[in-house]
């Protein structure tokens, strides 16, 4: 049965939808912090992301300020000239990557600044901390794509 939970993800996250979403709106916030270090840990037992990198080809992270300062500087590039290259504005006025998939996703799904790369990337996705109930909109959208996401989410909608 474990096994099982992750084959069709995708169309098993798509069906779920409605079901995460008033999960999410009651959980025990509570009860959910203290499972999910675990849950999160189980989740990359089962998952490599080498093996998906779903969120780099098809999302960007905020390239924050002190992102922008460290990859620069990293890529040997002034920060203007790293922000033209690389990032644009999103409708929230935050920086993003200008193209799909990133332009930092190297060959087998690795990232070419992966000790540089920008805190939205470091934490993703999200599975161990508070933004999974604090943002649900989000943790609804990193589900659809996100196999871990999808993983977690369905072990809680359990407990």
């Amino acid at each position: 049965m474990e096994e099982d939970l992750l084959n069709n993800w995708e169309k098993k996250s798509k069906e779920h939808q409605k079901l995460y979403k008033n999960w999410l709106s009651r959980a025990d916030k509570n009860k959910v912090l203290k499972v999910l270090p675990d849950l999160h840990e189980e989740a990359f037992e089962k998952i490599d992301c080498l093996q998906c990198a779903n969120c780099c080809k098809n999302y960007s992270p905020r390239f924050k300020t002190p992102d922008i300062k460290r990859i620069s500087k990293h890529v040997n590039m002034k920060e203007s000239v790293f922000i033209d290259t690389y990032l644009s504005l999103d409708s929230d006025g935050d920086y993003v990557a200008k193209s799909s998939p990133c332009p930092f996703l190297g060959e087998n799904n690795f990232c070419t600044i992966y000790d540089k790369r920008p805190s939205d990337c470091h934490r993703f996705p999200y599975t161990d901390e508070d933004v999974l109930l604090k943002r649900p909109v989000i943790t609804l959208k990193n589900s659809s794509f996100c196999p871990a996401v999808y993983f977690v989410l369905e072990k809680l909608i359990k407990l």
